[in-house]
């Protein structure tokens, strides 16, 4: 492959390469408007449960369907689904749960809703996957659970870390927001656990407005955390638990889904796998063309562990390069790639987990943590510090074929190394 000549970059005055666009995302069919709107005109705005609406039954059965028939709870958000989904296995008040430092906050936010304490375990320095070996360590007793996220749409070394739970009598929540149709050895993600929580916002895979759903091999989990988040607990619905009546009541967490949202799960279903198949192969076409980087590379994986790309993830040399990743990032998003740093920094040094020193607004967590006696701010987790440094990281909605822009990604990347020089002086400066 031709690499590109020296000519001036465009963040310092130069002509960039140009914006690469992707396709607009989401895509709705056709069918989907037509089915939305009659909803709309008709005035089924509401969807009290699977008792009141088909559209949430028919949405629930077929992420079922997907999930090799594992119960399904259709939520609001993907917070909502992984809140209930610790919720549903009962994680509470003082319960440890051993996760990655490298995620977006609602991986975390869900546990400490629960007045659970987060514990961090350190990542994978290339893909930011928590790293399992990195578990056993930590684990307490205290513990209850392990929660694993499938960051970026990668998945996660599950049978590892099912190994380690069934070892120590621990749950395993995972989290999917970010990787639907992602596989390790040939099973979906969200299919390993004892629950899953996925998002289904509209920047996601299996993009609606605003929603998710939880998946579950347990039918008293399911139940649970219906209890917790549904109109009425779901108590109306046909296999409801007995047992579970006397607390049927309206004191719950308002996270059901709207019908609206469960038709655009429906039908956006339908498409998902073809969807995620063309972002691989988009992924492939830019793994090839990269080839030659000397300071950018993607992650390799297994050929048993199939990534849905959400979000494309690369890794910048910065020490081979001369420069800082932020250096490197600025100069490709000048030519028209917009890469960015998806995660800023390591979560426990987040001043709202720092109860020793908390001067701001109120945050319902804190006592949990003071009484815990956790401290975050003596966290150590120098892989995650290193992904962060080097990571370049960027959405990736190809989900049609999309080899020229593919190309036109190298391009720039291969411009920007050609001028590493010039970028070094005007780093120092």
């Amino acid at each position: 492959m031709k690499k590109s000549t020296s000519k001036d970059l465009a963040l310092l005055g130069g002509q960039p390469v140009g914006k690469i666009e992707s396709p607009h995302f989401p895509l709705f069919t056709d069918r989907t408007i037509k089915r939305v709107s009659k909803l709309l005109i008709d005035g089924k705005a509401v969807g009290l449960g699977r008792s009141h609406s088909p559209e949430i039954v028919e949405a629930e059965e077929a992420v079922s369907a997907y999930h090799s028939g594992r119960h399904c709870l259709s939520t609001s958000s993907g917070h909502g689904a992984l809140q209930m989904a610790l919720a549903g296995l009962e994680i509470g008040s003082g319960d440890e749960v051993i996760t990655t430092p490298y995620t977006w906050g609602a991986s975390i936010s869900c546990i400490l809703h629960q007045g659970a304490i987060p514990v961090f375990a350190d990542v994978d320095p290339v893909t930011g996957l928590i790293d399992p070996k990195t578990i056993p360590s930590l684990i307490t007793k205290r513990t209850r659970a392990i929660l694993a996220v499938h960051i970026f749409g990668q998945p996660a070394n599950m049978p590892a870390i099912m190994a380690i739970a069934k070892k120590h009598k621990l749950v395993v929540i995972e989290d999917g927001s970010q990787a639907h149709g992602a596989s390790f050895k040939g099973k979906r993600v969200g299919n390993f656990g004892d629950a899953a929580g996925f998002s289904c916002m509209g920047g996601k895979l299996l993009a609606t407005t605003e929603a998710g759903y939880l998946v579950t091999p347990k039918k008293d989990v399911y139940w649970k955390a219906s209890l917790l988040c549904q109109h009425m607990g779901r108590s109306p619905d046909k296999g409801f638990p007995k047992e579970l009546l006397p607390y049927a009541d309206s004191l719950v967490y308002t996270y059901r889904m709207t019908p609206i949202n469960a038709v655009l799960l429906t039908e956006q279903l339908k498409k998902l796998d073809r969807e995620v198949d063309h972002r691989r192969r988009n992924a492939e076409h830019l793994r090839k063309y990269l080839s030659e980087s000397h300071y950018v590379s993607l992650p390799v994986y297994k050929s048993y562990e199939k990534p849905a790309y959400h979000i494309l993830t690369m890794n910048f040399d910065h020490a081979s390069a001369g420069i800082s990743r932020d250096t490197f990032l600025e100069a490709i998003k000048a030519e028209g790639l917009m890469v960015m740093a998806y995660v800023p920094s390591p979560i426990p040094s987040w001043h709202r987990l720092h109860w020793q020193n908390y001067k701001g607004p109120k945050a319902v967590w804190i006592e949990a943590l003071k009484k815990s006696g956790i401290d975050y701010r003596k966290s150590k987790h120098p892989n995650c510090e290193h992904k962060i440094a080097s990571a370049l990281d960027m959405s990736f909605n190809f989900y049609k074929p999309a080899k020229s822009s593919m190309k036109k990604m190298a391009d720039i990347i291969y411009k920007v190394e050609a001028n590493i020089d010039v970028l070094r002086r005007w780093e120092k400066r």
